[in-house]
């Protein structure tokens, strides 16, 4: 357990399905300022009488390793945590760890695209950014007019572009909204249509990519 002359920052928290409470966070020592430590945690229950042991779903491993990258890349490079910040490390193979705030998500390819499946890939996000982003604002809807949540259902199908450069070529967004009266089904409609994501998609952001440190930059 970390102790008084220690400066900890922000802690993830992992509920397993045995169980167990696990915590990943870092310090540095207040005797060590340079030296930063990442701290892997977890509850001691009534039941280890000897050594404490921790049983991991696939799913709960994956999320443990994006959790410790998380905290080993907030180490390595040292920063405030801001508003728009996204940070992604390999892991093995082509998955890669998403640190987003305090929250860890995991991106892989496809057995038949050379990665081992186990997490979405980078377009199904993209995708799934849209869907959440509609599903957010249909509920927002539904409370301000008094509507219940129960049931809301939101299904994203997109295809890919044939032609190059690769992306994605349509998504059709489908809103299933249970005791939704037929007079509100337009304003329904109106706002989900202008959520966020869709925005953004409809108005591109300029996106430039830089090296860091290589003295080289690339935009586009």
């Amino acid at each position: 357990m970390l102790t008084d002359d220690s400066r900890t920052t922000t802690q993830q928290l992992m509920r397993t399905a045995c169980g167990r409470t696990i915590a990943v966070s870092r310090f540095t020592p207040a005797v060590l300022p340079e030296t930063g430590r990442v701290v892997l945690d977890t509850n001691r229950e009534p039941y280890d009488t000897q050594q404490v042991w921790i049983p991991l779903t696939p799913a709960e491993a994956r999320r443990l390793a994006g959790m410790l990258l998380r905290q080993a890349a907030a180490v390595d490079r040292p920063q405030a945590v801001r508003p728009g910040r996204i940070e992604v490390d390999a892991v093995a193979g082509d998955m890669y760890a998403i640190g987003v705030r305090s929250h860890a998500l995991a991106v892989d390819q496809p057995l038949d695209a050379g990665g081992a499946d186990t997490a979405p890939t980078s377009v199904e996000l993209c995708a799934s950014a849209l869907a959440s982003c509609t599903a957010h604002y249909a509920g927002g809807y539904l409370d301000r007019h008094g509507l219940s949540r129960d049931g809301l259902h939101v299904t994203a199908d997109y295809t890919m572009a044939q032609d190059r450069p690769a992306r994605i070529a349509s998504v059709s967004i489908e809103v299933t909204a249970p005791g939704l009266p037929p007079e509100l089904e337009a304003g329904l409609l109106a706002v989900v249509r202008h959520c966020a994501v869709k925005n953004t998609l409809d108005h591109p952001p300029e996106v430039e990519i830089s090296l860091d440190g290589a003295g080289r930059t690339l935009a586009s």
